[in-house]
């Protein structure tokens, strides 16, 4: 396994970050345990969950299965670099969600207790709160992080903006701040690289992407369908289900560009998830994609990618299948 760290700190990850939100809803207890051994078997040390986890089961759910794992002993909470995320209402009450410095505090006690672990290692803001001062969300971090109830902080879905906002205001405080934004970002959905990459390299971020198959759009979806013809009935449906969830191109036919894709993918003769995957580990900024496996068996097939080579020929092809903003804002879009 190789080690990167994780942004402008010190902290050293893995190349693979093993998301966990399966855990509770798709995937039961006794898998969730096998595969978070596994995961550490493979020398994955980076496990990303969120308080709201496990819906439509209760909320809190995946992290109180973590927390049992943990519990089990073994060195398996040293062993691990535990990322947790705040933002989502857990119940109806006032207080108990979003960035006051108040709900900072409740929502960290109770992820902990559900962890069972003292400390969360990388406590980051699921989504922006645009109504509140950067001042009160950072003393409210900062009160943790004196009591050592966290050690670094991250951001989640945040624009570009947002981040330089953030990380000024920080700075301001003599605070650490941000070292990592986790983002929707693979071959398909590339928009981060207009603003939110350059944001982050500028202010020393690590990039963990999700949802690096987008939705499974790009792990094999027509290989799934007899015949694998993308103009099976059974492929049409598919399609227009992602449609209805967002998951779409915004220029020419996504069955076509999805089976230009696989072609490509037998050509060289390697997975479309792997080629997905290896995507990510090529481009710069990215830290560790974070895969959401549902069996053991899903974790070790993700593992290829990290000892997985794309030549320039093939990374070239992909940007014509999957072609990006065209480079960085405003130059993607202005003279």
């Amino acid at each position: 396994m190789e080690y990167k760290n994780l942004g402008r700190s010190g902290l050293k990850v893995s190349r693979l970050c093993l998301g966990t939100m399966n855990f509770g809803s798709q995937t039961d207890e006794p898998e969730a345990f096998r595969i978070m051994d596994r995961a550490l078997e493979l020398g994955i040390n980076f496990f990303d969950t969120a308080n709201v986890y496990a819906r439509p089961a209760p909320t809190g759910t995946t992290e109180s299965i973590i927390g049992r794992w943990f519990a089990q002993g073994g060195g398996r909470r040293e062993k691990v670099v535990l990322a947790t995320k705040l933002f989502g209402q857990m119940d109806p009450w006032p207080n108990n969600a979003r960035f006051s410095a108040l709900g900072i505090r409740r929502e960290c006690e109770a992820s902990l207790k559900r962890l069972q672990t003292d400390y969360i290692d990388l406590y980051q803001m699921h989504h922006v709160v645009r109504e509140l001062s950067w001042e009160e969300v950072w003393q409210g971090f900062e009160q943790l992080f004196a009591s050592g109830k966290i050690v670094y902080n991250g951001s989640s879905n945040f624009a570009g903006w947002h981040i330089a906002q953030a990380s000024e205001a920080a700075k301001r405080r003599n605070y650490l701040g941000l070292i990592s934004e986790q983002s929707l970002y693979n071959l398909a959905e590339r928009t981060l690289e207009l603003e939110v990459i350059p944001a982050c390299q500028h202010y020393g971020l690590g990039l963990i992407p999700y949802s690096p198959l987008f939705g499974g759009l790009l792990g094999g979806v027509l290989k799934g369908v007899e015949g694998g013809r993308r103009s099976s009935p059974n492929v049409q449906e598919r399609l227009a289900n992602y449609a209805k969830i967002g998951i779409n191109f915004k220029d020419g036919s996504t069955a076509n560009k999805i089976e230009a894709y696989e072609s490509l993918c037998d050509e060289i003769g390697v997975k479309p998830a792997i080629v997905a995957l290896a995507w990510l580990l090529h481009q710069p900024a990215v830290t560790a994609p974070i895969i959401g496996p549902r069996t053991v068996e899903q974790i070790d097939d993700a593992f290829v990618a990290l000892s997985t080579t794309l030549s320039k020929a093939t990374l070239d092809k992909l940007d014509e299948i999957f072609p990006g903003p065209g480079g960085t804002a405003p130059e993607a879009y202005a003279w």
